[in-house]
C-alpha cells in the first residue's frame, strides 16, 4: 500500500477507510523515524496522480501525458546514441509492451558496437510499433 521513491512517497488503498489507515501507519512511521514531510508539498485523498511518468488512477494506469507528447514527437534516431535515448525511455515502460524485447530486437542490434547505422524499414517499424504501444492507453 505503500511506494517511495527517492523522496516520493505514494500511499494507495482500495477505500478511504482503508486509505485513513494506511495514512495514519505511514505517518506515525515517519514520526517516529523523525521523518517529516512538507504539507504543501503533500496531496491527499486524489482519484488518480502523476508518479514516475505514470498517472495512476482507482481502475487503470496511464503514460503520463506530458511523456506521450514526447513520445509522438520523437524523431527518428539518426545515430546509435539517438537509438539508445529511444531505448532507454521505452525501457522504462517495456513491462506494459507484449512482445518487447521481440518488438525492440531490430533497434538493440542498431547499437553494438562496430556495427554499421543503417536506418533499414524493420528498424523503421520497430521504432514506429514502439511509438505506437508506448501512446496507448491504458497500459
Amino acid at each position: 500500500f505503500v511506494i517511495v521513491f527517492i523522496d516520493d512517497i505514494l500511499i494507495y488503498s482500495k477505500n478511504k477507510e482503508e486509505h485513513e489507515e494506511h495514512l495514519k501507519t505511514i505517518l506515525e512511521l515517519l514520526t517516529k523515524e523523525q521523518m517529516y514531510v512538507k504539507i504543501l508539498k503533500c496531496d491527499f485523498w486524489l482519484e488518480s496522480v502523476q508518479f514516475l511518468g505514470h498517472v495512476i488512477g482507482s481502475e487503470d494506469i496511464h503514460v503520463d501525458p506530458a511523456k506521450i507528447k514526447a513520445i509522438k514527437n520523437w524523431a527518428t534516431p539518426k545515430t546509435p546514441t539517438e537509438v539508445r535515448q529511444f531505448l532507454g525511455l521505452a525501457d522504462y515502460y517495456q513491462r506494459f509492451i507484449k512482445g518487447f524485447s521481440l518488438i525492440s530486437k531490430p533497434l538493440t542490434k542498431m547499437t553494438q558496437k562496430n556495427k554499421k547505422f543503417e536506418w533499414e524499414t524493420e528498424a523503421e517499424e520497430a521504432f514506429q510499433t514502439l511509438k505506437q504501444k508506448l501512446c496507448c492507453a491504458p497500459i
